[in-house]
């Protein structure tokens, strides 16, 4: 083989992967038909979950999405909205977790996992990972239960379920709340039941990167009514279903989505099962390519959560059996290559700024504010959180969705440039 490209080689890969977003004739006809309707927004709370109420004789793009979305994933009710961070802020209003209270979250995962819950003036509560999967660890969860904890958000990260069965067990036992963040994964499953649809509710990012994108959006699935028509009245600024328009019961926000992301979404929806089905069979077939690159170890799969979303394939990168390698010099040698590898998180969620230095809202709430009497240092986290700290430091390395769309000979050329990296380590040492 040649010279790394980095070094003025012959790249593995010149052409780009498969592009994304996706999008084809449906999603301009449907669009199209929104802007020609003049109805961009839906203005009728009135019917809230009611998900067959028309308007103007044309039915509600986003009520027709959120009826299919929540249908799709087994779940009775879906309340759409502006972003799947808003989504999870919507869920611990409606379930009235506020000061004093504490919410387990991971310790790997977007921020929104845990600004929502400060948000509400809770206290989020980080613990580890399953160094195996990535996700969040039921043990640790356990271990971090107190009288304060009101709920635990496990993200399915990468797009595999958490272990439902232990966390869902856990959530009896100690009466909390489950809320899934399954913003990785639409159309993910944990046996035969869909992402979303264990806990008291699930919530969905459809955010430009996602499986299923509209560039911006989200939603809440729940088989729990009151909480359902609760999230929808807190979407719509607090309005009542069955009372007048500008009559206002509770601290609510504008968190609405428009029709013409609604009508998007229903596109994207129609072919997320066909591509999920080749996102896996890509991701398998490069994974036992990659488990013969020794220092390099994908994610293992739950056979419980087989049917994931692969939203990102996790491969565990061993810098010792590359020579000492450092993450970062692999990555761009693997960049230059044309294989596009990330080291995603630089650090964990705990060790921002925003939680070392508690920069949260005035005063010092959630710790300041006479409702909360713990105190909790976040840079003590780290001595808690080994693997988080190991994932982020050195050895995780993401491979984006949208690379499993296509053929054989792309995992076969990404499996080749890593190869080519590592009988060239020389050139990089």
């Amino acid at each position: 083989m040649s010279h790394l490209a980095l070094k003025g080689g012959r790249p593995v890969r010149t052409e780009d992967f498969h592009t994304w977003p996706l999008f084809d004739q449906r999603e301009e006809e449907t669009v199209l038909q929104v802007l020609r309707s003049g109805k961009w927004w839906r203005y009728s709370f009135g019917e809230g979950i009611d998900f067959h109420e028309t308007s103007g004789g044309s039915q509600s793009q986003v009520l027709l999405f959120q009826q299919a979305f929540a249908a799709h994933q087994g779940a009775r009710f879906g309340i759409g909205c502006s972003s799947g961070t808003a989504a999870l802020d919507l869920v611990i209003r409606a379930l009235d977790i506020g000061p004093g209270s504490e919410v387990i979250v991971p310790a790997y995962t977007f921020v929104a996992g845990a600004t929502c819950v400060l948000q509400s003036n809770a206290v989020p509560v980080f613990v580890d990972i399953d160094p195996e999967t990535y996700n969040i660890d039921p043990q640790r969860v356990e271990e971090a239960i107190t009288p304060n904890t009101a709920a635990v958000i496990p993200c399915h990260f990468g797009g595999q379920v958490a272990d439902m069965d232990r966390l869902s067990e856990l959530a009896r036992r100690h009466g909390i709340h489950l809320i899934e963040d399954a913003a990785h994964a639409h159309g993910a499953r944990w046996r035969n039941r869909g992402a979303g649809t264990t806990g008291v509710a699930g919530t969905f990012s459809f955010q430009h990167s996602k499986n299923m994108t509209a560039g911006e959006g989200g939603i809440v699935i729940s088989n729990d009514e009151r909480l359902a028509e609760r999230v929808e009245s807190l979407t719509w600024s607090g309005r009542k279903r069955g009372r007048p328009w500008y009559e206002y019961h509770e601290l609510g926000w504008n968190y609405r989505l428009t029709e013409i992301q609604g009508a998007i979404l229903m596109a994207q929806l129609a072919r997320l099962d066909e591509q999920n089905r080749r996102r896996r069979e890509n991701a398998d077939y490069l994974t036992e390519q990659l488990r013969e690159i020794q220092g390099l170890k994908p994610l293992f799969i739950d056979e419980r959560a087989r049917a994931w979303s692969v939203h990102l394939l996790i491969v565990r990168y061993d810098p010792a059996a590359f020579q000492g390698l450092p993450r970062a010099r692999l990555v761009q040698a693997l960049n230059a290559e044309g294989i596009p590898v990330s080291e995603g998180y630089t650090h964990p969620l705990y060790r921002n700024p925003m939680f070392l230095n508690k920069s949260f809202y005035g005063k010092g709430c959630p710790f300041s504010c006479g409702s909360y009497e713990n105190y909790i240092d976040y840079a003590s986290f780290e001595e808690r959180c080994p693997v988080a700290e190991r994932a982020c430091a050195f050895e995780a390395l993401w491979l984006e969705q949208r690379l499993f769309l296509g053929s054989r000979r792309d995992m076969d050329d990404i499996a080749e440039g890593f190869k080519k990296v590592k009988q060239h380590i020389h050139e990089l040492l």
